[in-house]
């Protein structure tokens, strides 16, 4: 068994949607990134990269790279359940948190869950999403930015 873990970190700000976990959620503010930002997708994605000891996930979805402009982390995410195939891992668990002062991520948490787990071809038994904020404090409590960690644990696949 391997674990990984990751924390991803992106500015809100107006003029962009706002994705975490696949799901659009109506705010007047959105993530800044060179794809669509989702925060979470992307502390996942790097928690498997990094079980997997392949790096981090700019090596493998680069910021420089024009492919990557504004895609959906989703397609990043069937790349990443790729790449643990090609490497003979499966999921044995995902737990993450989504950190964001607003809005509230309570009712969209649900289809977070559907999403990642479809994507990565598991269970959604398997995926915890969780979610609080910053108690107006910092960044994140100041509605400035928002921040994801997730803990993977993976596992040969036999």
């Amino acid at each position: 068994m391997r674990i990984g873990q990751s924390k991803d970190v992106h500015r809100l700000v107006e003029g962009r949607d706002l994705i975490i976990g696949g799901v659009k959620i109506p705010y007047e503010k959105g993530l800044l990134g060179h794809s669509d930002a989702d925060v979470l997708l992307h502390a996942i994605i790097e928690s498997l990269i990094g079980a997997m000891g392949l790096k981090d996930i700019g090596t493998h979805f680069s910021d420089k790279d024009e492919r990557y402009k504004d895609i959906s982390s989703l397609l990043l995410l069937d790349e990443t359940y790729k790449m643990l195939k090609k490497n003979g891992y499966k999921i044995i668990n995902i737990d993450s948190l989504i950190i964001i002062e607003k809005p509230k991520m309570a009712t969209h948490i649900d289809q977070m869950r559907k999403n990642i787990a479809e994507h990565l071809h598991c269970d959604e038994s398997q995926i915890n999403v969780k979610a609080t904020c910053g108690e107006g404090m910092g960044f994140i409590g100041h509605d400035e930015g928002a921040m994801a960690e997730a803990v993977c644990l993976i596992d040969e696949d036999k």
